[in-house]
């Protein structure tokens, strides 16, 4: 099959009927794939702004030249480009490509705005190895489902228009066009498991069965449907056990474990957090959701964990949020700042009601998180209040008092959280701390 700029456009009108973009995002690595993302999209007649967004890890020696070969495309196709630098941990536990990821995500979740659509390069071949590595690694449905076109995210929604485009297409469409892409030397290091699958074993499965590809990604969109019908079914019990961060263990107990598992899986995925074991989902309903209605047990595992407390069952991240958090993070022009996995976002609205005085933004609040001693006043000519007594009072949750992102012009605390707003600095008219995916504080 081939590729062309109409063909690319229909399949976004396909994947956001109902739906009313307000920007596309391009993910821009510079690949040859997310490059005739990009010039298909530029030359089609849409008439919805397009932003080209290149993220740079900082893990190559060339990603600085990396990043001005990406600048110098945007610029030709008179596309609107903004590239950024993001950390990634050397020391994840879940591997470099895996830190790459969440951190990559983590900028595009931070530069998206309302009903902007992300859009991925992923194509035919992607999910065909997909779904071998998830098979490899005993995935449930949701695995082998594979890569998902269309999902929410953030603010908006991830698009993946050209899951059902050979890649053999795509180099055909930059050959046609003449186009330059950056070929990163990691792609053919078969150390890495998809880099093995791609040069190793697919070549071999192709020789024997030509539309491998093809049939794998036929396979995964079938799983896909039956994932969906499960993920309908656990959607409707999160919704009669609580939410998808708090669960009342009694309405719990009343489903099959099955469906406790399924419930739970669907949960932490909706809270952002990474995939529990199929261990710890039979340890949370053979042991917490039976367990003495005064107990405190706990389950964790990486990035996570699940606690009992007062009836409820808490989903939530299992490490404090991000305590680097850019200086001036916080802008009255509304840009959201991560506050890490499981932890949501925040920014600054304007709602027309008492908030914080927009004079003391600067050039930008900072936030950060409790230390100990904090004090605010919170009622106008009232007392000034310990921070720890206030959220005592507010019923906060004993582990989430500590997480609470602080607001802080200079040294001054001025807000905590989406809760209070110091009396001392806010105004009529004044901005609104909006804490966007945020976990249960109660």
């Amino acid at each position: 099959m081939s590729l062309t700029a109409n063909d690319l456009l229909e399949r976004l009108q396909v994947l956001t009927a109902g739906y009313s973009p307000s920007r596309w995002v391009v993910a821009f690595s510079g690949g040859v794939d997310s490059t005739v993302l990009l010039h298909a999209l530029a030359n089609s007649n849409t008439d919805i702004p397009l932003l080209a967004v290149h993220i740079d890890h900082g893990l190559h020696p060339d990603s600085v030249s990396w990043a001005s070969h990406c600048a110098a495309a945007a610029r030709q196709l008179n596309t609107d480009f903004l590239s950024r630098e993001i950390y990634v941990a050397a020391n994840d536990e879940n591997g470099p490509e895996a830190a790459a990821r969440h951190a990559r995500y983590a900028a595009f979740l931070s530069i998206l705005e309302d009903r902007n659509c992300l859009l991925s390069g992923h194509h035919e071949n992607d999910q065909a190895e997909t779904l071998l590595l998830n098979l490899m690694r005993g995935s449930g449905p949701a695995g082998l489902a594979g890569i998902g076109a269309r999902q929410s995210f953030g603010r908006g929604l991830l698009l993946r228009p050209l899951l059902g485009v050979p890649g053999s297409a795509i180099r055909e469409y930059a050959r046609q066009h003449h186009l330059s892409w950056i070929e990163d030397p990691s792609n053919i290091d078969t150390r890495f498991d998809r880099n093995f699958l791609r040069k190793e074993i697919v070549p071999r499965l192709a020789a024997r069965w030509p539309a491998v590809n093809n049939r794998l990604r036929r396979s995964a969109e079938l799983v896909s449907e039956a994932s969906e019908l499960l993920n309908e079914l656990a959607d409707i019990d999160i919704a009669a056990c609580g939410s998808r961060h708090r669960l009342d263990i009694g309405s719990l107990s009343t489903l099959s474990q099955a469906r406790q598992r399924n419930l739970l899986r669907r949960a932490i995925r909706l809270c952002g957090l990474a995939p529990a074991p199929a261990t710890r989902l039979y340890q949370v309903a053979n042991e917490l959701i039976p367990s003495r209605e005064d107990a405190q047990p706990l389950v964790t595992w990486s990035g996570a964990e699940i606690r009992r407390y007062r009836g409820q069952l808490y989903i939530m991240s299992g490490q404090k949020p991000a305590s680097e958090l850019p200086a001036g993070g916080l802008w009255r022009s509304g840009e959201a700042l991560a506050l890490g996995p499981g932890y949501g976002s925040l920014r600054l609205t304007n709602q027309g009601s008492r908030g914080i005085d927009p004079d003391l933004i600067g050039d930008g609040l900072t936030v950060r998180f409790r230390h100990g001693g904090e004090e605010i006043r919170i009622v106008a000519n009232g007392a000034t209040r310990k921070l720890k007594k206030l959220l005592q009072e507010a019923g906060i949750l004993p582990w989430m008092r500590d997480r609470l992102p602080l607001i802080f012009a200079g040294d001054t605390l001025i807000a905590v959280a989406d809760l209070w707003v110091s009396a001392d600095h806010a105004v009529e008219n004044g901005l609104s701390v909006e804490w966007v995916d945020k976990p249960a504080l109660h």
